[in-house]
């Protein structure tokens, strides 16, 4: 007699042939770069991003290592328009305080290509790595060779007349760094499914990106608030300066330039981007909560804590004028708010897997069995 058939829903299983040590290495990558961007906004508000005006990708590992050093690229920068029109009154230990920050971000930059590029090489060497992911990989990486050339460029834009880094060319950085973290998520959170997405998935798994695009858009307008200093006004909430709609709001012309230029429409809609996140990711976890149990429901609750976290400091950073451990939180939950939505969109409801035993344990294909 044939034996029952018994459906295990969703058991966590890693792909065949794929090596756990694979995905632990994308895990740590992720850290990094999730890393890269909280030090990446500590730069930003600590004034420290055009501190460093030049760019030796090879042969700048090491900082000033004696007083003369010190002293010689602090007259470099001395001959820059942020010194002379903003930190005229500065002094060398100042500086190099700036020059600290601003050298640990590319420090950590190089470090995250060294650490992602050499266990790929041996992972790939070692045919650790299945063919489909193989030019993922390869697209990340460069990727991520892309964001070194933007950095610079986007640095560039504040060593000429105007000291101050393009709004465009600093959301540009900021997204490409967001990018490419999230396609990490999106690449761990995939191995761990040896199925794919099930059509029965269907609107839910749709307005999961739908959430995934709005928090993406909050981000490009938290890089545009930061290339404008737009956190600095209207410090009050929730209105802007005791009235709702403030004045100015479209004083440019066009009118269009108002949402990249004018710093009042910025934070403006920034703050509505932040409602419009609110009400679709509560929507979004209400949805997943009730078509799933166990560890469905719990990323669903993860989600929301998240999303209380980023509303929090937020507001917060936004009351306080933007001080830098508000602002590098405020940034920090940005990131970890899609980080929960990515994992809950891919790894919403598969097909269920049909075992022929109906005592056979759900498995996890570890290493040691790969």
């Amino acid at each position: 007699m044939n034996e029952p058939k018994v459906h295990f829903h969703r058991p966590v299983q890693l792909k065949k042939n794929q090596s756990l040590s694979v995905i632990l290495w994308l895990c740590l990558c992720c850290l990094m770069v999730f890393s890269l961007i909280l030090l990446g906004g500590a730069v930003r508000l600590t004034g420290s991003g055009l501190s460093m005006v030049d760019w030796r990708p090879i042969t700048g590992v090491l900082p000033p290592l004696s007083d003369t050093e010190w002293l010689h690229a602090f007259a470099q920068y001395r001959q820059f328009p942020e010194y002379k029109e903003i930190n005229f009154s500065m002094g060398l230990g100042e500086f190099k305080f700036i020059f600290m920050m601003e050298y640990a971000h590319r420090i950590l930059a190089r470090l995250t290509g060294i650490v992602y590029l050499l266990p790929f090489l041996t992972f790939l060497f070692m045919g650790r790595i299945e063919s489909w992911l193989i030019p993922r990989l390869w697209g990340l990486f460069v990727l991520g060779g892309l964001q070194g050339l933007i950095g610079w460029y986007m640095v560039q834009s504040g060593l000429v007349d105007n000291p101050a880094v393009s709004q465009y060319r600093l959301t540009l950085h900021l997204m490409v760094a967001v990018i490419i973290y999230a396609y990490m998520i999106r690449l761990v959170v995939g191995l761990f499914y040896s199925d794919r997405l099930s059509s029965q998935a269907g609107f839910v798994n749709q307005f999961g990106g739908f959430a995934i695009a709005a928090v993406f858009i909050m981000i490009a307008s938290g890089g545009m608030m930061a290339g404008t200093h737009a956190g600095f006004i209207f410090n009050t909430f929730p209105t802007m300066g005791g009235v709702w709609i403030p004045d100015q709001l479209w004083a440019m012309s066009p009118v269009w330039v108002n949402l990249f230029e004018n710093a009042i429409t910025i934070q403006f809609v920034h703050r509505g981007l932040a409602l419009v996140v609110f009400i679709v990711v509560c929507i979004y976890a209400y949805l997943l909560y009730q078509r799933n149990t166990g560890i469905d429901r719990l990323i669903c609750l993860v989600m929301i804590v998240m999303l209380a976290n980023q509303i929090t400091f937020g507001i917060a950073a936004l009351l306080n004028g933007v001080p830098v451990a508000l602002g590098v939180a405020h940034q920090a939950g940005a990131i970890l708010l899609l980080t929960s939505i990515l994992i809950a969109r891919y790894q919403v409801p598969r097909e269920p897997k049909t075992y022929s035993s109906p005592t056979r344990p759900m498995e996890f294909q570890s290493e040691a069995n790969s």
